[in-house]
């Protein structure tokens, strides 16, 4: 469960088991598509750059991405998505950077 706080949202490209999710670009293709959610509304070329709403990144190691709790404020199926893509993925989600790896 997500809190209605948190300000940032990860989403770790790591199932319940700690398999690591496929395809390795998940990441940039699931911000991709947000690209469009931004400050102002889309504008030409925005789609060339992400959302700062929603930030492909790695994080101790693990791929993830960044939502911002203002893409909920902006449009909340937007938001959806994008927490229904982690649900149904099965990815864990944090509302924190997560933990470094412990060797």
């Amino acid at each position: 469960m997500v809190s209605n706080s948190a300000k940032k949202i990860f989403i770790l490209g790591v199932t319940p088991s700690g398999r690591t999710f496929r395809p390795s670009d998940w990441a940039e293709r699931l911000a991709g598509v947000m690209s469009p959610f931004r400050p102002g509304g889309p504008h030409p070329g925005s789609h060339l750059r992400y959302s700062p709403w929603c930030i492909p990144t790695t994080v101790n190691g693990v791929r993830c991405v960044i939502v911002h709790r203002d893409l909920r404020d902006y449009d909340v199926m937007a938001w959806d998505f994008c927490m229904n893509f982690a649900k149904d993925n099965e990815l864990q989600v944090s509302q924190g950077a997560p933990a470094p790896k412990t060797l």
